[in-house]
């Protein structure tokens, strides 16, 4: 089955090329024939991958080298449009597909130490076995290569260049933020493990642990994902000084791009990061099939200057580029703080007491379709704010604005919570309120505790995932919080109560990030 499978998939991706949906495919000075090669990755493993080469290429010069990692479930054909683009301008491409999947070799790694080092090997072969340049290097994917990208850049200095797109840097943050698990997010991630490759018994075994909530295996859990986070070596990757790119989504339900954020105000060497619309891997899907795309268009912009040293400018714009969800253009900022250069406070007034175990009817969504709707058409998810039950919900709104609020970056809540129980979970959405009343979400996050004493108060400071969203003139601003989302796995003992309290000694608040008018 997984034979046919990438034999379709494949066929699909070279049609694409063949059908012209990638022009630059076919110019009079194009890229040679694709080369089908086995590598052998770390432990003997033979690496399924190809090559392509810019046409003329006959020995007596070399060029800058860009491995692609291929995403979780996609097989090597996934890059192969973009493969020739860049073996056009100049560059020799190897793609290659990543253990345990497809035709490649071995078990499921999920960014481990023998994914590291199989990029580092397929880079032996390429230095060996093509034109390439060993002095410009770059490396890069789109999901789990994009993870697999930044841990090999910190553990091989001959990688000068990075484009990430769509990954992670933390990924205990990006699956079990707010100590809550993604159960929508993992649930796809070990479904499509199994379905196009061989999970390895230490991933069985973690997936097992994940969704169990057994709190003794957290440890292993979290040491467990921080192997595996390019956050945990980021000093090695500034000591390399390599010059790293990121793009996201900001409705990315598998790897948040509040993480990725963080990250970057970690680097200090060069760098570029930029958000746009959409859900996991929407933003460059296009791309893969030839049709005009920002992210790869600046992937390319990227690797010409950092590896074939081209003067395109990219150094010299503001190195944070956001697409807000709301309008069309880009915006530019120096630095990640800059993007909510204020702050409005919103106090979280009084004493409520909601009860758990039943959804409110505010939600986060559901992977993929949610964000994807909301990037093509600008639905969010909605709820009727009046109409939520406030047996189940919590709620708070602002006053109506008399100018558009521009909310850019990470909104933050600050509150004190007594449960009636030792564990819990509750989940904080930020809505956008027209004057009937119905809410667009604009943001949401989740929160578990564990241990705490049943009635005594305790603080939370609980950071909403990262956006840029525009609330129209005469709209408010709404707080909801409830305990059951679909998309985690809550904690919520039958029959507990949350009460949420605004101490006069310690107020309650939603701090929301403003665009500097």
């Amino acid at each position: 089955m997984r034979t046919s499978a990438v034999g379709a998939v494949s066929a699909t991706l070279i049609a694409t090329a063949g059908l012209g949906l990638a022009p630059a495919a076919h110019a009079a000075t194009g890229a040679t024939g694709i080369r089908f090669v086995d590598i052998t990755g770390d432990g003997g493993t033979v690496l399924k991958a190809n090559v392509v080469t810019p046409a003329g290429a006959d020995g007596t010069r070399t060029y800058p080298l860009v491995v692609l990692a291929t995403s979780w479930g996609l097989p090597q054909a996934e890059y192969l449009v973009q493969a020739q683009k860049l073996a056009n301008s100049g560059y020799v491409v190897l793609t290659y597909n990543v253990r345990g999947f497809w035709q490649s070799g071995g078990e499921i790694d999920v960014a481990g130490p023998s994914d590291v080092a199989d990029a580092s090997k397929v880079i032996d072969w390429a230095l060996a076995n093509t034109p390439a340049d060993a002095q410009k290097v770059g490396i890069g994917g789109v999901s789990y290569g994009a993870g697999i990208s930044l841990l090999a850049a910190e553990h091989d200095k001959r990688i000068k260049a990075v484009a990430s797109l769509s990954g992670w840097a933390d990924l205990t943050e990006s699956i079990y933020s707010g100590r809550t698990q993604h159960a929508q997010a993992a649930g796809l991630l070990g479904g499509v493990g199994y379905l196009t490759g061989r999970p390895s018994a230490e991933f069985q075994q973690t997936i097992k642990d994940f969704f169990s909530s057994d709190l003794s295996k957290e440890p292993e859990l979290l040491a467990w994902g921080k192997k595996r986070s390019p956050e945990t070596h980021v000093d090695q990757l500034n000591k390399n000084g390599t010059a790293v790119f990121m793009a996201n989504a900001w409705g990315d339900t598998i790897f948040s791009p509040n993480q990725y954020a963080k990250f970057y105000e970690e680097l200090t060497g060069p760098k570029r990061l930029e958000f746009r619309p959409g859900d996991h891997a929407t933003a460059e899907l296009p791309g893969l099939f030839g049709l005009p795309n920002d992210v790869w268009t600046d992937t390319g912009r990227w690797f010409d200057h950092y590896l074939k040293g081209e003067d395109n400018g990219i150094d010299r714009e503001q190195p944070v580029q956001l697409k807000s969800r709301s309008t069309g253009g880009y915006e530019g900022y120096p630095d990640w703080k800059s993007v909510g250069a204020t702050t409005q406070k919103i106090a979280l007034a009084g004493t409520k007491t909601i009860h758990t175990n039943v959804d409110s009817g505010a939600d986060g969504g559901v992977i993929f379709l949610s964000s994807i709707l909301d990037q093509l058409a600008q639905l969010p998810p909605m709820a009727s704010i009046p109409l939520l039950p406030r047996y189940w919900a919590a709620v708070w709104q602002s006053e109506k604005y008399a100018s558009a609020q521009q909310v850019r970056g990470t909104v933050t809540l600050h509150t004190t919570v007594t449960g009636t129980k030792e564990s819990g979970t509750l989940v904080a959405y930020l809505y956008d309120v027209g004057p009937l009343g119905l809410g667009k979400l604009v943001s949401n996050a989740p929160y578990t505790f564990h241990g705490q004493t049943p009635g005594k108060p305790f603080g939370v400071d609980l950071d909403l995932y990262s956006t840029a969203y525009d609330v129209p003139a005469g709209h408010r601003l709404a707080l909801v919080v409830d305990t059951v989302d679909p998309l985690y796995i809550e904690h919520n003992p039958s029959g507990a109560q949350l009460t949420f309290s605004s101490p006069e000694h310690d107020p309650s608040y939603v701090s929301v990030p403003l665009r500097e008018q």
